[in-house]
């Protein structure tokens, strides 16, 4: 039962929270914690600042998780999260990371995770899981329930974990890990960052360069403090998160996917390797096999709309006289320099310049469908 809106739960802090209040930053409940939307520079300020040098994110709301075979044989946990998601686990090198999907048994979308083998020596046969804030207390409980007897999921709530993205992001961190230089896009590290033990993954949620660094809360705030003494790296909120990962085509769960959409249809086939699309095996596989060989009925697309109004969450999107979708998420493209959109429309309708109308306030506004991202990615590939 939801609790009564007379005595809201209190909201969760992370390890980071002081260091936001100190900045200034405006506060806002996300995702049943005091997170920072903004700092005093504002929200424009800040996705320039990223787009252009780099921003230091706090994402310890963030679950992260370990699964953990008594056995010591990485396959054993690799082929028991392969039930619960379709992308090849298996085939992880000591390192290497992926994303994928958990998934109910109609291919619907539980979330959206990342997925690490550990490459630390002695560790190689852990899996390192990082789920959304959101999500994590139901995806940590689903994951667990279907677990064999000998893999072990292991919370770890005494995780933090920092985001820094931008063009000059590992060129910051690296004068203080020098061995990060050379990572490549979703590769991780585990090793000393200026003296503090972090595990360090090249990826983000930005479309820029840059790394995520997981570290326990207790060295967070030193951390963080260090790296925002770098001229490069400044703080950024929520806001300028929202919008950068928007213009990069980057889907946030609750708007873009969720158990009505299929990885397919949100346009995430990529994300299902070969081995997995012909053997299956994973939760909705029929469906999701069906769409891969016949398409899938609708599809995520990008949206440009005419003008400078924005269409937002829930906008109707109209051609030849009817709704063929809706608007998932939309907002103004700093970068881009005007209103941008993501939505699914019938697949029919999907073909990149194909004109739409908008239903912002009672008007159909043209808007055409764009190729996705509408700034283009900046990952390190080596």
């Amino acid at each position: 039962m939801d609790q009564p809106a007379s005595s809201p739960l209190p909201l969760l802090r992370t390890a980071l929270h002081a260091l936001h209040i100190a900045s200034g930053a405006r506060m806002v409940a996300f995702a049943g914690h005091d997170m920072p939307v903004q700092y005093p520079t504002g929200v424009l300020a800040e996705h320039a600042w990223t787009r252009e040098h780099a921003g230091l994110f706090d994402v310890g709301h963030m679950g992260q998780a370990f699964l953990i075979t008594e056995d010591g044989a990485f396959e054993t946990a690799a082929r028991a999260l392969e039930r619960l998601v379709p992308a090849d686990i298996l085939g992880l090198s000591p390192g290497q990371q992926r994303y994928t999907q958990l998934l109910d048994d109609t291919g619907g979308i539980l979330d959206d995770l990342m997925v690490t083998r550990l490459g630390l020596p002695g560790h190689q046969h852990w899996l390192y899981l990082v789920v959304n804030a959101s999500r994590k207390a139901q995806d940590l409980a689903t994951i667990e329930a279907n677990l064999p007897a000998v893999v072990t999921l292991r919370r770890a709530d005494e995780l933090g974990l920092i985001a820094v993205q931008g063009p000059r992001a590992v060129e910051a961190v690296a004068r203080h890990a020098p061995d990060i230089a050379g990572l490549k896009f979703m590769r991780s590290l585990d090793l000393p960052v200026a003296g503090i033990w972090c595990h360090v993954s090249r990826t983000g949620y930005t479309g820029e360069d840059g790394v995520e660094i997981s570290v326990k809360n207790a060295d967070a705030p030193a951390l963080a403090d260090l790296l925002l003494r770098e001229p490069e790296i400044r703080p950024i909120g929520l806001g300028a998160r929202d919008s950068l990962r928007l213009e990069s085509g980057l889907c946030l769960y609750g708007n873009d996917i969720d158990t009505t959409t299929s990885p397919v249809e949100a346009g995430l086939a990529w994300s299902i390797q070969k081995r997995r699309r012909l053997e299956g095996g994973f939760p909705g596989a029929a469906r999701i096999q069906r769409e891969l060989a016949e398409g899938p009925v609708r599809r995520r697309v990008g949206l440009r709309p005419e003008g400078r109004a924005p269409a937002r969450e829930g906008t109707e999107i109209m051609a030849e006289g009817r709704v063929i979708g809706r608007v998932t998420s939309g907002g103004f493209g700093p970068t881009v320099g005007g209103p941008v959109s993501m939505g699914y429309v019938e697949t029919a309708f999907a073909e990149t310049g194909t004109p739409v109308s908008l239903m912002v306030r009672g008007q159909a506004l043209p808007a055409r469908i764009a190729a996705l991202p509408f700034v283009p990615a900046n990952f390190f590939r080596g």
